[in-house]
């Protein structure tokens, strides 16, 4: 329980981009990022899907290539979101939103981070990523 408290908050990203998806524009998408921030300011978690492939010894964030090529790195508001994977393999890990985002930012083969891929999902290129952790886009 004590991890769902860490992510609980995270409904109000949950609810901004399901939003978005319903009324997509402008002033949602800002909406949604403004969420985003606030929950990275407050020490906000998410949950980072990990690859199965890259052994015990090793933590490595999950890719998922696009069909125009792109590569993005995967996470979960909540556990329920995550269970929506088709991947057995579960995180119970969980990791501070400015983390995850700083982390995607310096991939340089990624191009950003794809929150809740299966449902209420928002993809952040690295330029939205750096908005919401407040650098010059």
């Amino acid at each position: 329980m004590e991890k769902d408290d860490r992510l609980k908050e995270n409904i109000r990203i949950e609810l901004a981009i399901e939003q978005l998806q319903k009324v997509p524009s402008q002033e949602m998408l800002a909406h949604t990022l403004t969420v985003l921030r606030r929950r990275m300011k407050e020490g906000g978690e998410l949950i980072p899907a990990l690859d199965q492939n890259a052994g015990m010894n090793s933590l490595q964030m999950r890719v998922l290539r696009t069909e125009d090529g792109r590569s993005w790195f995967l996470a979960f508001t909540s556990f329920e979101e995550q269970i929506k994977d088709s991947n057995p393999v579960m995180s119970a890990f969980t990791a501070k939103i400015e983390q995850l985002f700083q982390m995607t930012l310096g991939e340089k083969n990624i191009d950003g981070l794809i929150l809740n891929p299966w449902n209420r999902t928002i993809m952040l290129d690295k330029n939205l990523l750096r908005i919401v952790m407040g650098e010059n886009a």
